[in-house]
């Protein structure tokens, strides 16, 4: 068993206590007083995005302190839960420990923390045991459907790859990435095509298409669509702001420059190394 640390000064009990005082009517903070579950997923949603973005720059030092904003998150909502009487921070804790236990038999011998099993599973017998689990865990809540229970709220990129993997997981997907490939074309010219027709919801529709497509090919290629696009899109951010900076260096800035001087400083950028 862990043993408790003098190193930190304070402790989850201390925290949870610090979320009771936050809350209190009496004395508490009336910023946090104010809140309800529907006010703070704002905050959960942009916090989980800063640590995602302390990760993916490899800003260590602002990692941890970015995981305690997300749990600040989940103590919060343990808190109005209590205050409402449905749960509390140990219910959160048990429910989690159960499905753990639950969903990985092959680490868990009898869904015992402790229990350990004679031999190792490989990982493709884990994926078809996890499909499955999850498959019982969703009729136990009359959510029978293969599709059931991918929420509506996710990013658009990463509902649309949950969507494909589900569907993916009863067959119905593509064999070879050459297949793939071929589908995104396919789209691309039908998004060619409506723009020939004029008709605004009718190229909405085959952008939306040729962006579906996209997203399955990164799936085959193993790729997570909203990382390969955040990182796409950081990648032109830096390209971009080095263009500002040799137009200002020339006391040209970018704003009224040509299109033809648009393009050099683009391709000046995209030749200097490290901006590949």
């Amino acid at each position: 068993m862990t043993q408790h640390s003098d190193k930190y000064r304070y402790t989850l009990k201390d925290l949870l206590r610090v979320m009771q005082r936050l809350r209190d009517p009496d004395g508490g903070c009336p910023w946090d007083i104010k809140q309800d579950f529907a006010t703070i997923v704002p905050s959960t949603l942009e916090e989980c995005y800063e640590l995602a973005d302390a990760i993916e720059r490899g800003d260590v030092a602002h990692v941890a302190e970015e995981l305690g904003d997300v749990l600040f998150q989940v103590i919060f909502y343990s808190q109005l839960g209590a205050e409402q009487g449905d749960f509390d921070f140990g219910q959160i804790v048990d429910t989690l420990t159960s499905k753990l236990l639950r969903r990985h038999p092959h680490v868990f011998a009898d869904g015992d923390i402790e229990g350990r099993l004679s031999s190792a599973t490989d990982i493709d017998a884990v994926k078809a045991s996890w499909e499955r689990i999850k498959q019982e865990e969703r009729a136990g809540k009359s959510q029978h459907g293969i599709l059931a229970d991918v929420p509506l709220a996710l990013p658009a990129l990463v509902r649309a790859q949950k969507i494909q993997k589900r569907a993916a997981g009863v067959g119905f997907d593509w064999s070879e990435i050459s297949e793939v490939i071929v589908n995104l074309e396919s789209e691309i010219a039908e998004l060619k095509a409506a723009l020939a027709t004029a008709n605004s919801e009718h190229i909405a529709d085959e952008f939306g298409d040729v962006l579906f497509s996209a997203v399955n090919l990164g799936r085959h290629l193993k790729l997570d669509s909203e990382t390969a696009l955040r990182r796409a899109t950081h990648k032109f951010e830096q390209r971009f702001k080095t263009m500002e900076q040799l137009a200002d260096s020339d006391r040209k800035p970018l704003a009224g420059s040509s299109p033809k001087r648009l393009e050099a400083l683009w391709s000046q950028v995209k030749s200097t190394k490290g901006n590949l």
